[in-house]
């Protein structure tokens, strides 16, 4: 397809309560949108690595210059046949991945709409609903806490994310387990800890987690073999999973039992795709996690966790929650047989259309290319 136009927009959106990002709490939530045409047709996609380079390395700011500067205009005017074409045309810019992430995501919304196929169908979905998993992080006391993730396996999220961090991690998770002796926990200690907390980590045996996630620094490996070496609880990894070598490299050291995908940090759905298939041929299940995002990353996440491997419970980011007005109507999520989950659009590409009106109110930095 001839790449015609691209327009991006930096968004900042108001939030119902701040976010927290390590020490920093924001009362908005930025994030960059990409509007691509071909023809009649429009795809978008989005990149939300957050509002500064606390998270990850990128930021809202940092990839909306480099998108309006390098990436843009590398794509524009050109004919893209394929998202690995795409990825190829890219290939000469380092990192960036969620500034790539949010173009490959809006070629195959456009590719989709053009071919008048849902995303998920196109990305060779196997299922059209999928199943909800939730987060948590610590409060300021322990009785909320447990209220809430009571509250959760009651509303049917069939699994539960607790953060692992020093002063709320065993008498915490103890307590979970204790409320809930059968329902599927997994912790995600988002690489807090170190090889010589080993004692600790064969105690995450007694727990019966489905795994716990990122232990170590992303960059850790072989620590990470070699903690799996050691325990019986799987492990799965999500910072150390940027790129589909990196994937493969995971599992030739079997640093893990699964792995978490989140295609703003591989860089697309296309590389997304990718480790999905070398995991199923390696027999490692998967699961796609999610940023802070509005309802167009949501849904290019859900589309994606519609594969053969994505066997564990999707992250559902609650944009209901966090934020004051979407971008559009969130999707429903339904209960079937006690399990929460959400049935998958049958309308082309990701299903919605960005709300005008909306744009233009947060938009804080637009370009047209």
């Amino acid at each position: 397809m001839l790449i015609e136009s691209i327009e991006l927009f930096r968004v900042a959106v108001p939030l119902k309560k701040p976010l927290p990002v390590g020490a920093h709490a924001y009362p908005h939530f930025e994030t960059v949108l990409v509007r691509m045409q071909s023809g009649q047709a429009i795809g978008w996609g989005e990149a939300s690595p957050g509002n500064g380079p606390l998270a990850a390395s990128e930021y809202a700011g940092g990839v909306f210059q480099v998108l309006q500067n390098w990436f843009a205009p590398a794509l524009v005017g050109q004919i893209v046949s394929s998202g690995d074409d795409l990825q190829e045309r890219l290939e000469p810019f380092q990192g960036n991945r969620y500034a790539k992430a949010a173009l490959d995501t809006a070629w195959w919304d456009l590719d989709a709409k053009l071919k008048e196929r849902p995303l998920h169908e196109l990305l060779g979905g196997k299922r059209d609903r999928i199943e909800l998993g939730i987060g948590f992080d610590r409060m300021d006391t322990i009785d909320p806490f447990l209220e809430a993730v009571s509250a959760a396996a009651e509303q049917g999220y069939s699994r539960i994310e607790l953060k692992f961090r020093p002063g709320w991690d065993f008498q915490v998770l103890g307590l979970v387990r204790q409320e809930l002796p059968t329902h599927r926990l997994h912790i995600d200690a988002e690489g807090s800890m170190r090889l010589d907390h080993m004692e600790l980590f064969c105690r995450l045996d007694d727990f019966h987690l489905e795994m716990a996630e990122q232990l170590l620094p992303a960059d850790d490996l072989i620590g990470h073999a070699m903690i799996q070496e050691t325990i019986h609880t799987p492990l799965s990894l999500d910072e150390s999973i940027t790129t589909p070598a990196r994937a493969e490299t995971a599992l030739e050291l079997k640093s893990c039992r699964y792995i978490n995908v989140k295609p703003g940090q591989v860089g697309g759905l296309t590389p997304a795709v990718e480790i999905h298939d070398t995991c199923l041929e390696e027999k490692i299940p998967c699961w796609v996690g999610a940023n802070p995002q509005t309802a167009i990353g949501i849904r290019a996440g859900l589309a994606l966790a519609t594969k053969e491997n994505f066997t564990y419970p999707t992250d559902d980011f609650l944009g209901e929650t966090w934020f004051e007005t979407d971008v559009a109507e969130p999707i429903e999520k339904t209960l079937a047989d006690g399990v929460l989950g959400t049935k998958l659009w049958t309308e082309p590409g990701i299903g919605i259309e960005p709300d005008k009106d909306w744009l233009e109110k947060y938009t804080v930095d637009h370009v047209k290319l």
